[in-house]
């Protein structure tokens, strides 16, 4: 079997058998891969560690028929460790991986790695609260799956905004005018907020209240699933975490 060397994040990971594990890894230049890690469950494992999710490595790895056998691993971003020492974090690392993972499922693309990797690193270090971290990562891997928001003009008709109504059927912000009834409304700060963190703006974006950043996560959750065609768990996990802060704060 022919060997392929790469960087790789690590998406997810399933038990096999008694001592195995399948991992899920988005790599750098080969895409999308699915590879049995034989051994790793055993105390005496040197790699097992380097192959939890969230993790940058340098992977080698032998093709197979149906999977992938992993050869080697080398750490190259510890940010795993780092991701679960918080909850809220963790929820929002494992939100963006699950993306990651079904935006990749048919076509895997450098920059789609590169995004990944940057927002976990962010997540890691703690650069940014964990909530805009994500929102952005959402809207800029959206972006480039092809799916970018439309947030400056109408969707549909071109027309300049501001725009307060968010439809994700119709492609972002529209006009009142074609707005269907009950459409979600952003206020002027979301609309502010939504085009800073597509953007990639963090001195607005951190200047916005916790208010405007769940008026905001709300749409673009929403956004996320719309185009994915199905739920995120963590996602959903995520927004009644929000709830229950929200709730705790007005008492």
């Amino acid at each position: 079997m022919p060997s392929l060397r790469d960087h790789a994040i690590v998406l997810r990971t399933h038990l096999l058998g008694e001592a195995d594990r399948i991992v899920t890894l988005l790599t750098r230049e080969h895409g999308k891969i699915r590879a049995v890690a034989k051994g790793v469950r055993k105390t005496t494992s040197r790699i097992g560690s380097r192959l939890e999710p969230f993790m940058l490595v340098d992977v080698q790895w032998a093709t197979g028929r149906s999977l992938d056998i992993i050869q080697q691993v080398e750490t190259l971003g510890s940010y795993g460790s780092a991701i679960a020492e918080d909850y809220d974090v963790f929820t929002s690392a494992a939100a963006m991986a699950d993306t990651a993972d079904k935006l990749t499922e048919h076509e895997a693309t450098t920059d789609q790695f590169l995004l990944i990797v940057g927002a976990l690193r962010a997540l890691a270090a703690r650069e940014h609260p964990a909530e805009l971290i994500v929102d952005s990562y959402l809207l800029r891997s959206l972006s480039h799956a092809g799916w970018a928001p439309s947030v400056d003009v109408c969707a549909q008709t071109g027309t300049p905004g501001p725009h307060r109504h968010f439809v994700p059927s119709m492609g972002g912000m529209v006009d009142a005018s074609i707005a269907p009834p009950g459409s979600p409304t952003l206020s002027d700060d979301g609309v502010s907020l939504l085009a800073s963190l597509l953007a990639g703006q963090w001195d607005v974006a951190e200047a916005s209240d916790e208010k405007t950043r769940r008026e905001v996560s709300g749409v673009v959750a929403v956004y996320t699933q719309f185009h994915l065609e199905r739920g995120v768990k963590a996602l959903g996990q995520m927004s009644r975490m929000r709830a229950d802060q929200a709730e705790e704060a007005r008492r």
